[in-house]
């Protein structure tokens, strides 16, 4: 082979390396953001990525474009390894054409789509594009509806997680929105369906691009993003750590290690926790650090519905994920968005055999003509749909309150929990004692003479018979009450014997959850 043909084929390398040129890539670390190829080398392991594509350029004759080429067209994509674990991974290139998306930079991320398909390994998406490259006009928004259906064929076959990196706008967040996690970066990423130009033309409001789609704004008002970092390194770690709960595939069991926290360690100091005052707060972010290997806690969508606490860690080097209601933040109530969270999460962790730790203290549903209006009781039933279908172990602790139909949806004996604990201190009743007596004895509390005394008595003697754990024990809806210490080595006992787990569900092509 020629000399000359060698060193055409590495000045076409070097013009793809340099996308969209020096000038542009100065600009995007002016704002203080990291090129696509240098996310991409932060990402996968030293040596490992395999680039797919490089070489491909856009086939558009119309409006210049025919004199504008740029090897790789706008998106960097292939394959490599993250700790060792094959992913594919695309990186939008926001020097060229400002990252937009035309027929073969739709094409490109399609193909590595269907090799994590074929090859069951993670998509990662690393986001930074204006949109559908409008000199195409139906070819680009085609690209896009291509991607949409390889996320949809992939839900819940391959983990897919996205990476928001700069703008993301029209129809462009349709793909991250059906991934399975999203990360944002604060001041430099944003989302939205229509800019803040469009709303201020058609509903006259002002609004900037932070408030209306930035990190902050989707990771607490809108729940698109789960995850919400400092700067883009954050993010790129953030990703690997979550890999590294998670199996490459539906057909995998997530990710196994050696843990050197003792399996049979127990903590004195969570038989104090729980407040003798059933109405004092306390911290279940605390309860879960001392239950958890290492108390190394990775939490899902943090600020967003914090009365509802969803995450991973590990317990005897296993991964798990854990729900549990946080007392410190509306008392743990459950509400319109904290369901839904719980409910994505559930299912996330049912569809990759990840085992579910659900820890309980919830006083109820959140009640008020919002909630009820905005339809509280279609969205509490998706988390109760969410853990009813679930056939991976499942182990509930209650430490507190479990009242009313909260407690039949937090993962219950009655809707398929494999082992469920009590902690002395939980109260298992249709509701609270004092609620209870105002119903049961309202006629006897009015015509007393002493209505307080009367009601003090009374809910006492409700509060022994029912504001503890023994009754459900004695019907089995309790498999064990234990003394709190006890608790991280029974959790791990319990997902060693659960482990070769077999449930099932009626065949069907898919259920009807209520959306």
């Amino acid at each position: 082979m020629s000399t000359d043909r060698i060193r055409h084929l590495r000045q076409q390398r070097e013009k793809a390396l340099e996308g969209g040129g020096s000038a542009k890539l100065a600009d995007v670390h002016k704002r203080g953001k990291l090129s696509a190829r240098e996310r991409i080398a932060l990402l996968l392991d030293e040596g490992s990525f395999e680039e797919i594509g490089m070489l491909v350029r856009h086939r558009s004759r119309d409006f210049g474009l025919e004199k504008q080429h740029y090897p790789g067209d706008g998106v960097v994509t292939g394959r490599g390894t993250i700790n060792g674990r094959a992913v594919v991974v695309y990186s939008q290139d926001f020097t060229v054409f400002g990252g937009s998306l035309s027929e073969t930079h739709a094409e490109k991320i399609c193909a590595i789509m269907d090799h994590a398909l074929k090859n069951g390994v993670p998509i990662i998406g690393l986001n930074d594009s204006g949109g559908a490259r409008i000199q195409e006009g139906v070819v680009s928004l085609g690209g896009y509806a291509d991607i949409f259906l390889r996320n949809t064929l992939a839900s819940g076959v391959v983990p897919q997680i996205s990476a928001v990196m700069g703008p993301c706008a029209g129809g462009a967040v349709y793909s991250p929105a059906i991934t399975d996690f999203v990360f944002m970066v604060k001041d430099t990423s944003y989302m939205f369906v229509t800019g803040p130009n469009v709303v201020k033309t058609v509903t006259h409001e002002d609004v900037s691009f932070e408030d209306l789609g930035g990190a902050l704004t989707h990771a607490t008002k809108s729940g698109v993003a789960h995850f919400a970092m400092e700067n883009e390194v954050a993010c790129i770690d953030g990703i690997k750590r979550l890999l590294s709960f998670i199996p490459s595939n539906n057909a995998d069991d997530p990710p196994l290690i050696e843990s050197d926290d003792d399996a049979g360690r127990v903590d004195a100091d969570l038989d104090t926790l729980i407040p003798e005052n059933p109405n004092r707060p306390y911290d279940m972010k605390e309860v879960i650090r001392r239950l958890v290997d290492h108390g190394d806690f990775f939490e899902v969508h943090e600020l967003y519905a914090p009365n509802l606490i969803v995450g991973f860690a590990r317990l005897g080097g296993a991964p798990v994920g854990i729900v549990a209601n946080q007392p410190s933040v509306l008392a743990g109530v459950l509400d319109i968005d904290s369901s839904v969270k719980g409910a994505r999460f559930v299912r996330f962790c049912d569809a990759f055999n990840i085992p579910l730790l659900v820890l309980e203290d919830v006083p109820g549903f959140l009640p008020g003509t919002d909630q009820e209006w905005r339809g509280i009781i279609k969205h509490g039933a998706k988390l109760l749909y969410a853990l009813c279908e679930a056939t991976v172990p499942k182990i509930t602790v209650i430490t507190r309150k479990a009242y009313g139909g909260a407690y039949c949806v937090m993962n219950s004996k009655h809707i398929r929990g494999d082992v469920n604990y009590a902690w002395p201190s939980a109260e298992i009743a249709v509701m609270g004692p004092k609620g209870a007596v105002e119903i049961i004895f309202r006629k006897e509390i009015a015509q007393s003479g002493d209505p307080e005394g009367a009601l003090r008595e009374r809910e006492a003697e409700y509060g022994a018979k029912f504001a503890n754990p023994y009754i459900a024990a004695e019907r089995g809806f309790v498999d064990e009450v234990i003394i709190p210490h006890e608790t991280r080595p029974k959790l791990i006992r319990a997902l060693r014997f659960l482990r070769n787990k077999v449930d099932t569900n009626p065949k069907k092509k898919h259920g009807n959850i209520p959306l």
